[in-house]
């Protein structure tokens, strides 16, 4: 089967003849090909370069449009520094007291530089691998947005002081994901992901009253344009995974420090798992032989409709040897037990 039958086959619990890997692949795809960070996420035709490189040496099974948090924020008019190794640097958040709020206005994308570059992006990933491939775009979540334009502290506090403020705000931020996911789909993009990590930061309470409504408005939208959706929201979330098995994700990525066992408990078995070794004590840190069993005791514990990678991005100075040794490629440790 095709590696994208193969995705939307495991979505729908049908047999597969291997389980599907999508590592998240940033700064270490574009070392790989001789450029930096900075390249990837500034430079659309590194970034396609760069993705296009891994999904053909590791046999991946999609294709991902994802770089760095700032694509939207930018377009609300932030401004950042990019040091090379890095991610961009804010030079001020753009929400900074309540009359700033304004600022957050409908986007058009065509006059949004960073915005209208993924989805050239994507196009290309499209046109080369969309036959075959699943083609993976990407918008970020309405509480990870609003602490990009507001401070991740300042975040926290308007949850308790200011939450109106911040669910009209979340609003508009939703409004313009959408269109910004859809052009992405209008561009070749079968699925969407959504991080949405700072939500990892605050309790189920918090979570179910201001974030789910707005991300259930989300993904509601991304599915009317016809697309997927993958919810990544990194850290620790065994405290709010059965409420974002709410939210009307189809995948929902979990992290090392979660438990797939006790994930796949509370999700049920309809929603699709993604995950989940340490990418740094484990994929980094660790040799061939203890990726490889890693790989195994994920495939083991998730169960049926689940799909392997590390539990957030491969770190830049992952040996490639450990990599191949849990990818279905030549030198994978598992690769006769992933087709089985």
């Amino acid at each position: 089967m095709t590696p994208k039958e193969r995705i939307y086959a495991t979505l729908k619990g049908q047999p597969i003849d291997r389980p599907a890997v999508t590592p998240i692949f940033m700064a270490w795809s574009a070392n790989y090909i001789g450029r930096n960070y900075r390249d990837y996420y500034l430079d659309g035709d590194v970034l396609v370069q760069s993705q296009a490189a891994v999904v053909r040496a590791f046999n991946l099974d999609q294709i991902s449009a994802i770089s760095d948090p700032w694509r939207e924020a930018s377009g609300y008019g932030m401004e950042f520094d990019y040091p090379a190794d890095g991610g961009g640097i804010p030079k001020e958040h753009l929400i900074r007291n309540p009359e700033d709020l304004a600022k957050i206005k409908p986007l058009d994308i065509e006059t949004c530089d960073r915005m209208k570059q993924r989805v050239r992006s994507v196009a290309k990933m499209a046109a080369d691998f969309g036959e075959t491939h699943s083609v993976l775009g990407w918008v970020e979540g309405p509480m990870a947005e609003y602490a990009d334009l507001r401070g991740v502290s300042e975040t926290m506090m308007d949850l308790i002081d200011k939450p109106k403020a911040f669910m009209e705000a979340g609003e508009m931020i939703v409004q313009n994901a959408i269109a910004f996911a859809a052009a992405q789909i209008q561009a070749g993009a079968d699925m969407v992901g959504v991080g949405d990590a700072a939500a990892s930061l605050i309790g189920p309470e918090l979570y179910q009253q201001y974030v789910l409504p707005l991300e259930k408005k989300l993904f509601a939208g991304i599915h009317n344009a016809g697309g997927t959706v993958k919810l990544h929201i990194c850290g620790n979330i065994t405290d709010i995974i059965k409420y974002m098995a709410q939210s009307g994700a189809d995948i929902i990525d979990v992290d090392w420090m979660v438990s797939l066992k006790k994930a796949r408990q509370d999700v049920g078995s309809d929603i699709t798992l993604c995950g989940n070794f340490d990418p740094a004590g484990v994929l980094l840190r660790g040799t061939p032989e203890e990726v490889a069993q890693a790989a195994r005791e994920c495939i083991r514990e998730a169960d049926d409709n689940f799909i392997l990678m590390p539990g957030c991005e491969v770190p830049p100075a992952t040996p490639e040897e450990n990599i191949r040794a849990f990818c279905p490629c030549k030198g994978c440790l598992i690769v006769e037990e992933l087709k089985s």
